[in-house]
């Protein structure tokens, strides 16, 4: 059974930074693409970032240049740096594996971000 936990949250000023972990279990880790996704009130879920097996990166024009994806396959372990925090960020941010567009597992429950101004 694959399971996800997210961690890392919290409440930041603009400006500020936070790194969140995702721990992933049930999965062939490290031959996965791993991604960041998040979700605002009222807004759909959006990708945010991904990194591949190979450690290829992508980001969502948004974050470019502020979130850095990164992965620990011995840990089984994804994190997200995010720094120059804006409160658009402001959402709650979730990890999945992925395969194209199909994230593979059940999504977890994510950790809040929230940026105040």
């Amino acid at each position: 059974q694959v399971q996800l936990v997210e961690s890392g949250g919290g409440l930041v000023q603009a400006g500020g930074s936070l790194r969140l972990a995702c721990a992933a279990s049930g999965i062939s880790f490290s031959v996965e693409t791993m991604a960041w996704y998040r979700q605002a009130p009222g807004k759909q879920r959006e990708l945010v970032a991904s990194i591949t097996s190979l450690k290829r990166e992508n980001y969502a024009d948004s974050v470019k240049g502020r979130f850095t994806i990164s992965r620990d396959n011995a840990k089984k372990t994804v994190y997200l740096q995010m720094n120059s925090l804006k409160p658009e960020d402001t959402a709650v941010y979730y990890c999945n594996a992925v395969r194209g567009t199909l994230a593979l597992a059940s999504w977890g429950q994510g950790t809040q971000v929230t940026v105040s101004s």
